[in-house]
Formats: C-alpha cells, structure tokens, sequence
C-alpha cells in the first residue's frame, strides 16, 4: 500500500517565517534559524501536498509561508541570502550556490504546480530574476538542482522557450562533460568520488535528455543510475553513500552518517528513469529506496525530496 508523508513534523517546524533548520528530537531548535535551502524543499513538498485533500489546507498555508520567504531571500543580482537567524535578521552576503540551485529548482516547480495563478507569478518573478546567475555556476550539484528547475519551468512552459530550452542544454553539457572526463568501465559516475545528494546528478540529466530529445544524455543518466544503483543497493536494501568520509574512487565506501536526502533523491531519479526507459526495474529500485525512508523515519515530510510526487506522471 503507497504511503504519503504526513506533515504534522514539518508544521511543528514551521513558524511564521520559515521553516526551523534543526529540532531536538521532535522539538524546534530556534537558535539554528532559517535557511533559503531548506525553505525551497519544503515549499516544493507543500505545494505536492495541496493536491491531497487530507493536506490540502494546511499545506496551502504552509506553501505561502515558504514561498514568502524565498521571495525576500532573492537580492537585487537574481543570487539568494540562505542563512537567517531567528532574530529575521540575514546572516550572510549571499548563500551557497547549492542553495541557489535549490531556490530555482523550487521556483521551477512552482511554475509548474503552483495551485494559485498569483503565487505562479510570484514563482516566475523569482525565476527570471535569478535566471541570468545559473551560467555562472561551476558545481555539479548546483548545476543539477538548476537543471531540474529549468526543466519544470520548461514543461510549465509547454516547452516553448528557446531561451530556457539553450540553458537547459548548456548546465546538461557541462555536467555530460565531467561524466566523460571521469567514466570508466569500473565507474561511471561524474566525479571521482561520491558524496550527497548523488542521483540528483542522474535525474537532471535525464531529464534534460527527454526534453531535448537527446539519446546520449539520457544514456549517461541510465548508466550513471545503473551503476550508483550497484554500489547503494544490497540484498533489496538501500544503502546510501555515508557523510562521513563519502566515497572516493578505489576507496572505502563510507557507512555512516547516511541522510534522508539521498533516498528522496533515488526515488524522484529512478521514476524519472522508469518513465523514460520504460523499464519496470527502476520502479523496484524507487520502491526499495521508498521503503528504507520509511522505515527509518516515523515523523514528519520528507523535506528532501519534490514532494514525493513522480513528476510527469499520473498516479
């Protein structure tokens, strides 16, 4: 039987800035603030839950929230503040690249599935301030988490922005690029290590491949996916890559210190991938990773992933 997550832990973590970056245990720790990363993937999990009747009003709330907050995150280059403290006052410059990529992946998805015209125009506001920063992104993470962005602005779009499609295009080459500086028979993957986040990696690049038609990046997204499946995946067990000392080629996998994140992040990637190949065996893999989530964790949204929802495609 399919499970959605409830979001009883992420109303806990909400106020009405944003969403609390840290708990202890299930309480909100206030000294750690706010940050534009975590708002981004609780918007998008906000916004999936309005399409649930059970969720519907407490996430639309909740969406409102988020969204607010991203939209006074954005400064007057298109780049974004991450870190507030709980004070509303911003403890930063400007944030991460990773967490600019998070920011347009949500905006992104809030073109595409916003349930309120008005809070889509406030998504589109967001994105074309910030369109014009993501030729200047130089890591592959931040590359990913754009390309996925752009991908839902484009399928909200209806695929009719050249513009958009030529960026899609560029961050895919450029990630197409690392995996054939990087691959080899016994690795393929795009960098010479594994760390957070990994299928992201996979999933931007199948997606871009299906909007472009182009069979070779869609071919590197299944062999990448394939082959980080065969280092993650043991006896139908997800194993995800640990944050304390990741993965280095002809290195020792690390164990622990594994995050929610990396499940969220198989499951979107391997229905992605199902979609696209048509290939049954990625919806197992997705289920596996499914299940890990799952049985890990007892409360609260997935913060981690787009909203749990497979994205293009009806359930």
């Amino acid at each position: 039987m399919r499970r959605y997550p409830v979001l009883d832990h992420l109303v806990t973590l909400t106020d009405d800035v944003g969403v609390i970056q840290h708990a202890i245990h299930d309480i909100p720790n206030r000294a750690t603030g706010y940050c534009t990363d975590d708002v981004a993937r609780a918007l998008m999990v906000a916004l999936a839950a309005t399409e649930r009747n059970q969720f519907r009003e407490t996430a639309m709330r909740l969406a409102e929230t988020y969204l607010s907050f991203i939209y006074d995150a954005q400064l007057s280059d298109g780049r974004f503040h991450n870190f507030m403290g709980y004070d509303r006052r911003w403890l930063d410059i400007v944030g991460t690249q990773d967490s600019f990529g998070r920011a347009l992946w949500a905006v992104g998805f809030g073109l595409r599935y916003a349930p309120r015209d008005s809070w889509q125009r406030v998504c589109s506001l967001i994105f074309e301030g910030a369109f014009s920063v993501v030729a200047t992104l130089e890591y592959s993470r931040a590359r990913a988490y754009a390309v996925i962005g752009m991908a839902h602005a484009y399928e909200a779009r209806r695929r009719d922005d050249a513009t958009l499609e030529h960026a899609i295009r560029c961050e895919a080459e450029a990630l197409a690029d690392l995996y054939a500086q990087n691959a080899s028979p016994d690795w393929q993957w795009f960098e010479p290590f594994m760390t957070y986040d990994n299928a992201r990696l996979s999933e931007a690049v199948l997606r871009a491949g299906a909007i472009l038609d182009e069979p070779r990046l869609i071919q590197i997204g299944l062999n990448t996916l394939h082959f980080y499946e065969s280092v993650t995946i043991e006896e139908r067990t997800f194993v995800p890559i640990g944050n304390q000392g990741w993965y280095p080629r002809g290195g020792v996998r690390a164990r622990f210190g594994q995050q929610p994140l990396e499940a969220a992040a198989m499951v979107d990637a391997a229905l992605v991938a199902a979609d696209i190949s048509r290939d049954s065996h990625f919806e197992g893999v997705a289920e596996i990773a499914h299940d890990w989530y799952f049985g890990r964790n007892s409360l609260g949204a997935l913060l981690v992933t787009n909203g749990g929802c497979r994205d293009g495609i009806d359930d």
